[in-house]
């Protein structure tokens, strides 16, 4: 039987194949992206890049580690970007944010030509909303937006001692139920106080490689 750990380093392998030589990559955080950027760092193509940006700090930093060159988001168009998720869908719409780096990932999906989810079956799901929803928001915000999200159904809990890269806090949902993520990724972004939440509905991913006992499966939007 695979570990986990075995699946997430043969999909964060498949994803160095994404990237096109003479092209800026997007890289996003986590675990899984953690053991690509180690696969990035072991490919020739890594010599190819103009360089990687960042979507956290703790990423610059292992991007770092590996001498691998660290771009400005606005240095030109980012041709993929390569992060994993907490949750994905068969529509490609994902729950990320456990990271606390969820803004920053938000902004260089959304400007990237092409984003690829990489994950780990256990991540699949037929339904979004297991894994509670994080939401990025303002500290002096906080109370009114964790009572807004009470109204939307949701129980958000203050992730204690975490502050993100911007210098704000997250909530942390539990029991939403998310049958329709684009609308409710909407509501949540709408609320004052709210910098974002970790829906990627909108602006899923264009491709998903998620790794099982059987290999890489591709899987596309429906």
């Amino acid at each position: 039987m695979t570990t986990q750990n075995e699946l997430k380093q043969k999909v964060a392998i498949a994803a160095v194949a994404e990237i096109e030589p003479g092209t800026l990559i997007g890289v996003g955080t986590g675990s899984t992206t953690n053991l690509f950027i180690e696969a990035l760092a072991q490919s020739p193509i890594r010599h190819e890049i103009i360089g990687a940006v960042p979507s956290s700090l703790a990423t610059e930093a292992k991007l770092k580690s590996f001498n691998i060159p660290i771009a400005d988001i606005n240095d030109g168009i980012i041709r993929v970007y390569i992060d994993g998720a907490d949750e994905c869908n068969h529509h490609c719409e994902l729950v990320k944010g456990g990271g606390a780096a969820l803004t920053r990932e938000k902004i260089i999906a959304a400007i990237s030509e092409k984003f690829v989810c990489i994950i780990d079956e256990s991540k699949y799901k037929l339904q979004l909303g297991a894994f509670p929803l994080p939401v990025e928001v303002i500290p002096m915000a906080r109370s009114h937006v964790a009572r807004q999200l009470v109204l939307l159904g949701g129980d958000p809990v203050y992730r204690e001692g975490c502050v993100t890269d911007n210098g704000n806090h997250i909530l942390d949902v539990h029991h939403l139920n998310i049958t329709q993520p684009i609308a409710l990724e909407e509501k949540i972004n709408n609320i004052v106080g709210v910098v974002t939440c970790g829906l990627f509905a909108k602006r899923g991913a264009d491709k998903v490689l998620m790794a099982n006992n059987a290999g890489v499966q591709v899987i596309t939007p429906r």
